[in-house]
């Protein structure tokens, strides 16, 4: 055992060392540097995409008659919109109404947009409905709203899948000569 004197000596002599090889209690001590900053930029861009199928419609068109299309056109909208949009709209048009279809012969015979019905039963147009409408998407009295999709916070970053079908209807018409009538249907979505 340590004496008295010695013990009460200690801390002295322990700061002694320490003075002597430059060593203070301080020194252990953990140091901090001052705090760094990154500024972290991202973007999410939004985006708006459609996609049908299949590629080609076809139909057996009789005299007078009313003629389906051989499938359903398959229609998939994705989305991922800012928080300012309230709608996303599907149209589908022609860019010639009085010549949606036609035989392409040097005098053309034509099928009109408005022999050309379309219905989606899951959108707007759930009965057959000509393709007479001007809306703010394709040309003047040649297309058709097939839904209009009113958007949240829950259904920014969504997508939906709809079926479209086609008829022709050449009641009108009884008189169109036999031939090869082709047309292109446009499909476009619109964020508003």
């Amino acid at each position: 055992m340590l004496s008295r004197s010695v013990r009460s000596s200690l801390p002295v002599v322990s700061a002694l060392l320490l003075a002597c090889f430059g060593l203070s209690p301080q020194s252990f001590a953990q140091i901090n540097s001052g705090a760094a900053s990154v500024t972290l930029n991202a973007t999410l861009a939004e985006t708006l995409t459609i996609s049908a199928t299949p590629a080609n419609v076809n139909f057996t068109l009789a005299a007078g008659s009313t003629s389906v299309g051989s499938a359903p056109v398959a229609i998939t909208s994705n989305w991922v919109l800012g928080p300012t949009r309230s709608t996303v709209k599907l149209y589908a048009w022609f860019a010639t109404p009085t010549a949606a279809l036609t035989d392409g012969a040097s005098t053309p015979d034509n099928i009109p947009s408005s022999e050309v019905l379309g219905q989606m039963t899951s959108g707007t147009p759930t009965t057959y409905t000509a393709f007479t409408q001007s809306n703010t998407i394709g040309s003047a009295n040649g297309g058709l709203l097939l839904f209009t999709q009113s958007l949240s916070s829950s259904n920014r970053e969504s997508s939906r899948s709809d079926n479209l079908t086609l008829e022709i209807n050449l009641s009108s018409q009884p008189q169109l000569p036999a031939g090869n009538y082709t047309g292109l249907l446009n499909l476009q979505a619109q964020a508003l």
